[in-house]
C-alpha cells in the first residue's frame, strides 16, 4: 500500500549530504556542513530538554568515547489537555558497540509490578500517569534490575508528524489488518504518518492482542531509524527539526547526541526485537499481564549481558 502522500515531490535547493545520524532522537539527521543546518538542530535540540534524570544504578558515569554500552527508555505518550496520559509504548533500547548491536525489549503496558513510589502493584503503564518520568524510569528499573540511562518520550499524536517529516515508512505487515478507516493487506506497506499511527495501535484486531500491537511498534520505530539512517540528502531537515522539537522530550544534551553519533554508528547494523512473555490474568476486575519470576531473570540476565553488567 502507498498513501497519495508519498507520492514523490520534486526538491529544490542545495542538496545536503548526511554521513550521520543523530542516534538517540530517532537517528534523523547527523552529518553538520552547514551553519544553518547545525543551528537548526541546535534549536530543535533545545526546546526538547525535559527532566534530567540520572540513573542511581550507575557505579561510575558513562564515557561515550570509551564507547560503553548504555540503556534507552522510549516512551510513547497519549497525552491529552489536562491530562498526562499513560505510557502505552514502553520500548527499552540497549546499545552495545563492541557487539555492533542494538536490542529493543518491548514492556507490555498490562505488566504487573511493583510502581516504584506509589507503594502500589498495578499494570506498569500507570507509573507515568502517576509521577510522569522519574516515576516510570524508577518503576522500570526495578522491574528489569538494570539503570536506564537516557529516556525519549514521544507524544504518540504528534508521531505522525515525524513520519510525515521522513516522507514515511515501510515495513513488513504479517498478516491482513484494517482499523479506523484503513486497511493493511500483508506483505510490504508504505505508510504516512496517520497510517503508521493507525497501525501501531492495532490490538483487538489481532489475535496476538498487545503481542502484536508492540511488534508493529517496534516496525514502525525501526522503520524511522532506518529511513534516516539511508538518507542521502536533507533537504527538508526544517520540517523533521520541527516535528522532532514538538514531539519528542529526551534528557540528551546536544553534545551527548553528537557524540553518539560519532562513537556508536556501527551498532545500527544489528537491531533485535524482543518482549517479555507473561499469562493473563483476572485481578479485581483488572486484566494484567503477569511475569513469572523466571521469565524476568532471564530477561534480565539478557539486559545485563548486552550492557556488560555483573
Amino acid at each position: 500500500m502507498r498513501s497519495d502522500y508519498h507520492k514523490k515531490k520534486k526538491k529544490k535547493g542545495r542538496k545536503r549530504k548526511v554521513i550521520g545520524i543523530i542516534f538517540l532522537i530517532l537517528l534523523i539527521g547527523g552529518g553538520i556542513y552547514a551553519a544553518s543546518f547545525y543551528q537548526s538542530l541546535k534549536d530543535a535540540v533545545s526546546t526538547m530538554q525535559g527532566t534530567d534524570y540520572k540513573s542511581d544504578k550507575r557505579a561510575e558515569d558513562l564515557k561515550f568515547k570509551r564507547q560503553d554500552p548504555f540503556s534507552l527508555l522510549i516512551l510513547g505518550v497519549d497525552e491529552r489537555k489536562g491530562d498526562r496520559g499513560r505510557s502505552d509504548t514502553m520500548i527499552v533500547m540497549t546499545v552495545n558497540p563492541k557487539k555492533e548491536s542494538i536490542e529493543m525489549l518491548s514492556l507490555p503496558r498490562d505488566t504487573r509490578t511493583e510502581i516504584v513510589g506509589h507503594n502500589s502493584t498495578e499494570k506498569m503503564n500507570h507509573a507515568y500517569a502517576y509521577g510522569g518520568i522519574p516515576m516510570a524510569i524508577n518503576t522500570i528499573e526495578a522491574f528489569l534490575d538494570i539503570p536506564i540511562d537516557y529516556y525519549v518520550k514521544m507524544n504518540m499524536e504528534g508521531f505522525k508528524d515525524i513520519v510525515d517529516a521522513v516522507d514515511g515508512v515501510t515495513v513488513e505487515n504479517d498478516m491482513n489488518l484494517s482499523h479506523g478507516g484503513f486497511s493493511y493487506p500483508k506483505g510490504t506497506l508504505t505508510l504516512s504518518g496517520e497510517e503508521a499511527l493507525v497501525y501501531s495501535r492495532i490490538r483487538k484486531e489481532d489475535p496476538r492482542g498487545d503481542y502484536g500491537r508492540q511488534m508493529r511498534q517496534r516496525q514502525v520505530i525501526q522503520a524511522i531509524m532506518k529511513k534516516g539512517a539511508s538518507l542521502s540528502s536533507l533537504t527538508n531537515y526544517q520540517d523533521i527539526f520541527k516535528a522532532l522539537g514538538k514531539n519528542v522530550e529526551t534528557n540528551l544534551s546536544f553534545d551527548e547526541m553528537l557524540s553518539i553519533q560519532n562513537h556508536y554508528k556501527p551498532a545500527l547494523g544489528h537491531i533485535e526485537q524482543t518482549t517479555i512473555e507473561g499469562e493473563g490474568q483476572r485481578i479485581d476486575g483488572l486484566w494484567y499481564l503477569i511475569v513469572s519470576e523466571e521469565e524476568k531473570q532471564k530477561i534480565q540476565a539478557g539486559l545485563k549481558e548486552q550492557l556488560e553488567l555483573p
